[in-house]
């Protein structure tokens, strides 16, 4: 686990520091903001999880489009087979957002996205004492991860947001920071 949370240090370091030398095409001003979040994964983690963390850092690319590295973290408990394990989740990867306020014209207070999300999800089950199977054997999707998107932030001042992003994975209410 030291290993991963080291990579992944160094890779938000690696972009954040590459991409931000490059600058971007338009200079839309969406970028270099650090966004943390709490909330709530779907279906059958619904009452039997912790909150979610998520955490990411978006940069501009191009025009109203920007890309943000991300980290999420997530435990649950659930039954298979009459044996209660926990999992715990840690999906690494890259968000791609598409700012619409001003296509549509909104007050500068607001942004509005569609986003889709890529990445891994690292994965950590243990299983309660009485489990005498195999245990390998629960139900696993693959590693891969895809998620689209859609939210909103109101920003509070021009260093400062609150944001809602809904999700087909995981959905979030948290905090945006500008650097």
């Amino acid at each position: 686990m030291k290993k991963i949370i080291l990579l992944l240090g160094l890779f938000f370091f690696y972009t954040s520091n590459t991409l931000s030398a490059q600058g971007s095409f338009f200079g839309s001003g969406y970028g270099k903001t650090l966004n943390i979040g709490l909330g709530l994964g779907y279906y059958d983690y619904v009452g039997n999880s912790m909150p979610v963390f998520h955490a990411n850092y978006e940069f501009d690319v191009a025009g109203d489009f920007t890309l943000a590295p991300f980290v999420t973290l997530y435990t649950y408990r659930h039954k298979y087979l009459g044996n209660s394990y926990r999992e715990t989740v840690m999906p690494i990867g890259v968000k791609g957002t598409y700012y619409i306020d001003r296509l549509i014209r909104l007050s500068p207070d607001w942004d509005i996205y569609g986003a889709a999300s890529v990445g891994f999800g690292f994965r950590r089950v243990s299983w309660d004492d009485s489990y005498l199977g195999d245990e390998d054997d629960y139900p696993k999707g693959g590693p891969v991860r895809l998620d689209l998107h859609m939210g909103a932030e109101y920003h509070i001042n021009p260093e400062l947001g609150i944001f809602m992003d809904l999700s087909t994975g995981v959905s979030s209410f948290g905090l945006s920071i500008k650097i």
